[in-house]
């Protein structure tokens, strides 16, 4: 089964690689998608050389009423004299018996500290923020 999409394509300058390109969803089997939201994300990491960090902030906006996942990119607590990078994709959106929907993240901070580690970080997003 093929479902439309219509949309357009933007040159961005966020990949580490130096290019990368953005998707922008305009339609989604026939209806237009005007809407984007994000979702909140918070946690704190595993303990690693004796320590742990915390992270909060929000993911990235993606469009509502298709299927969709986030990016998200924050910065953890100052502990033990540094601090980490928390960053990635989201899964994809699980819908909420009551509306709405959440997805799962997971993976390691960059690398830092005194003794170079990093930590590992996961959960899921809040409900959807518009």
């Amino acid at each position: 089964m093929e479902i439309p999409i219509t949309g357009f394509v933007v040159h961005s300058n966020d990949s580490e690689s130096g290019h990368s390109h953005v998707l922008f969803i305009t339609s989604w089997d026939g209806k237009p998608v005007t809407r984007t939201h994000v979702h909140p994300i918070a946690g704190k990491t595993s303990i690693d050389v004796g320590h742990f960090h915390h992270y909060a902030g929000k993911t990235e906006p993606a469009p509502s009423g298709v299927p969709h996942v986030h990016n998200y990119h924050v910065k953890t607590s100052f502990d033990d004299q540094h601090d980490h990078i928390v960053k990635g994709t989201t899964g994809p959106a699980i819908p909420l018996p009551s509306g709405g929907h959440y997805h799962y993240f997971e993976g390691c901070t960059t690398i830092n500290g005194r003794i170079p580690h990093s930590h590992r970080f996961g959960g899921k997003t809040g409900d959807e923020e518009c």
